[in-house]
């Protein structure tokens, strides 16, 4: 019961099983905003169905933004926690209310909730020995399928598709009252046009743009009259000073936002420069305009499923090599990338050089 009264959403248990579906949801920030497009398809052919996400604490205020979710059910165990009492509990507390789970972890623990639930339609794809576990297990065609959204949206359909399915664009709710009260909070400008800067990536230092280019590019926006948020979290507060610096205009947001605060604030700015990270694809469905820097990772994958996106990446014969850091010491499939190549690409989606007033400068409209 206790468990039970932790999942988000949870509602008396129907007299009978109805067609709504749980989804497990995935444990990364990108990965979870990519899910949307499962979402969205699972809406377009089942309309009359309820879906819920089951998902880490830190992922509910993003799943409330995505309007195709009826709520969010938090998991209460920590990345990689077996606890098979705590899943079975939990389980047994989701009994009668769903016909079909879909899990997006590839891990067999995350397997066990809607097995414990009693759903009877359980899909997923075969890894880890789920064998028994799911169902409905799908053999991954990584050449059919080659982006996680598109491996994401592919268990939507009731078979696997004999080709790569539609994939809807995610597109997060914003509250645009709020975003208008977060820049009183923060001191920012509300006149001044704003642009976003992501230098961090939690997957590690192969995959972020140097802070001295990024610094650089906060440079040149401040001295055309915008100003610059540096976006993050706690841990990357350190990295995005070394971008702000001493700039009048560049504000240091990292740890100072949650993440559905970020959400309000890119919504509100001009455009994002970011690295391959979970806050590019939070940026992309918001739909502003973003450049992407990508180093060790590659965008045939993971791309920001986004019409207004320009992706950077160069493309070297070691590249992509999915590394931390980079095996040999060079990082020149980031540092190859000049500021003047992203403030073109900029220029190219017209989103620079702003105007005092906010408004496109003349001859880019």
């Amino acid at each position: 019961a206790a468990e039970r009264s932790r999942c988000r959403g949870a509602g008396p248990k129907p007299a009978r099983m109805s067609a709504d579906i749980l989804v497990v949801g995935p444990s990364w920030v990108g990965d979870m905003v990519m899910a949307q497009a499962l979402f969205r398809r699972l809406q377009a052919l089942a309309p009359d169905a309820a879906i819920d996400v089951l998902a880490p604490a830190w992922s509910l205020p993003l799943i409330a933004r995505m309007p195709e979710v009826r709520a969010g059910i938090e998991m209460p165990l920590g990345h990689g926690e077996f606890a098979i009492g705590r899943r079975y509990l939990l389980g047994r507390g989701l009994r009668g209310r769903y016909q079909r789970a879909i899990v997006l972890p590839n891990s067999w623990k995350s397997a066990l909730v809607p097995l414990f639930a009693r759903i009877p339609h359980r899909t997923g794809y075969a890894r880890e020995l789920r064998y028994g576990l799911l169902n409905d297990l799908r053999r991954l065609d990584r050449r059919r399928l080659p982006t996680t959204a598109a491996q994401f949206v592919a268990l939507a359909e009731s078979s696997a598709p004999a080709a790569a399915p539609p994939i809807p664009v995610p597109q997060l709710r914003t509250d645009p009252r709020r975003g208008a009260q977060l820049l009183t909070g923060f001191g920012l400008d509300p006149q001044r046009p704003a642009y976003a800067l992501l230098p961090g990536a939690e997957y590690g230092p192969a995959k972020r743009w140097p802070a001295e280019r990024y610094a650089e590019l906060a440079r040149r926006l401040a001295a055309g009259g915008a100003q610059v948020w540096v976006l993050g979290s706690a841990k990357e507060r350190e990295l995005a000073q070394a971008v702000a610096g001493d700039i009048a205009t560049a504000h240091n947001l990292a740890g100072r936002t949650r993440l559905e605060d970020v959400v309000d604030l890119l919504a509100r700015a001009r455009a994002a420069i970011t690295n391959d990270s979970g806050l590019m694809h939070v940026a992309a469905a918001v739909g502003i305009p973003l450049v992407a820097v990508y180093g060790s990772s590659d965008p045939r994958h993971t791309p920001p499923l986004s019409q207004r996106a320009s992706i950077v990446y160069l493309g070297l014969s070691c590249s992509p090599c999915f590394a931390r850091e980079c095996p040999l010491g060079h990082l020149n499939c980031l540092r190859g990338v000049t500021v003047e190549r992203v403030m073109a690409e900029l220029a190219a989606l017209k989103a620079y050089p702003p105007s005092r007033s906010g408004e496109l400068s003349p001859g880019m409209q």
